[in-house]
């Protein structure tokens, strides 16, 4: 196998790493066999050039085999994004993913503490009674009855203890940032998937399609936010049979207003969990909206709507009746059963 050393070489010379071989680079660093200065340089030189299609499949490759697995069914969807969009909105693909579970779609919801915001979705499920440290056997039971399980990212991804206080003494974004997501656990197919920048759009819906996904949204807002926005038009690379399209879709395709960006502010845990809980209780406001837009989407990625206002209204109806609602409350009941 290659040394890191010469694939530092590599990459510091700008030479462009095929997927095998940022793969064996991966593998060196989560494996714990690279110095702290090492994957340093390798990160950052990685940024510095920018990082291809075939570096962040590598990556994303190393990642998944090392990961702690949870089986999910095949149709299975996940909501998780790329945060760092510096935004401190709300949780919107949290509360997104209890609106597709209440339609019969499992959710495998992937997702960490507050990284880059005030509130990570850990943190709003905890505030929400969730256990998000529950065995895997619940994570599994709740997937099965509630239609959704939280995957705590440290949990399944224990390789990346090594590589953690080289990005936290960085200080700034490396190619990790746009690996999360594209790991989740449970080896979901079917994606809504935001990222911090639009010219991540398109890339990593090609990295998608080399992953082996079969349908996946990738969006970003026009105001920077990593989700569909509500405040304008929103950019999506949509991976469809086997193919990248880039549209942009406007509120106005799901039948809803537009918003102000103050409007959709977050805050710390336990105000995100009273304004999520609000709406699966069908609270009518601005969150409510941004939410019924992003499970439109997910509707449409998960094959049981054929446009945004169709899912639009798909979603509303799940908030009116409650049985989005109902869904978190059955993930809260299973994460807190004895093992």
């Amino acid at each position: 196998m290659e040394t890191f050393k010469a694939l530092i070489g590599r990459v510091a010379e700008g030479e462009k790493l095929p997927v095998e071989d940022a793969r064996t680079a991966f593998d060196i660093m989560m494996s714990g066999d690279a110095t702290p200065s090492q994957m340093g340089a390798f990160l950052m030189a990685l940024r510095v050039r920018g990082e291809t299609v075939e570096e962040i499949t590598g990556g994303a490759l190393a990642m998944r085999a090392k990961a702690d697995k949870i089986p999910a069914p095949a149709d299975a969807i996940d909501t998780c994004g790329t945060g760092g969009d510096a935004k401190g909105t709300w949780n919107v693909s949290t509360a997104t993913a209890f609106v597709l579970a209440a339609h019969d779609i499992p959710v495998a919801k992937h997702g960490n503490r507050a990284l880059s915001s005030k509130t990570g979705t850990a943190d709003v499920l905890t505030a929400l009674g969730v256990n998000i440290d529950c065995p895997f056997s619940l994570i599994q039971k709740a997937l099965k009855e509630a239609g959704i399980g939280f995957l705590m990212a440290p949990r399944h991804h224990g390789a990346m203890r090594h590589v953690g206080p080289t990005r936290v003494e960085l200080g700034t974004r490396t190619i990790f940032n746009l690996l999360g997501p594209l790991s989740n656990p449970a080896g979901a197919k079917r994606q809504l998937m935001g990222v911090f920048a639009r010219k991540w759009v398109e890339p990593l819906a090609h990295v998608q399609m080399k992953l082996g996904a079969e349908k996946v949204w990738v969006v970003h807002g026009s105001d920077g936010m990593d989700e569909l926005t509500t405040t304008g038009p929103s950019t999506v690379a949509e991976l469809a049979d086997g193919r990248v399209s880039v549209f942009e879709v406007n509120p106005a395709d799901a039948g809803l207003p537009v918003a102000r960006p103050e409007d959709l502010k977050g805050g710390g845990p336990e105000e995100n969990a009273r304004a999520l809980q609000a709406v699966l209780n069908g609270a009518k406001n601005a969150f409510r909206d941004i939410v019924v837009l992003n499970a439109a989407a997910g509707l449409i990625v998960a094959g049981k709507a054929g446009s945004l206002k169709e899912g639009a209204e798909m979603a509303a109806a799940s908030l009116d009746g409650g049985s989005a609602a109902a869904r978190l409350a059955q993930l809260v009941k299973i994460s807190n059963e004895a093992a």
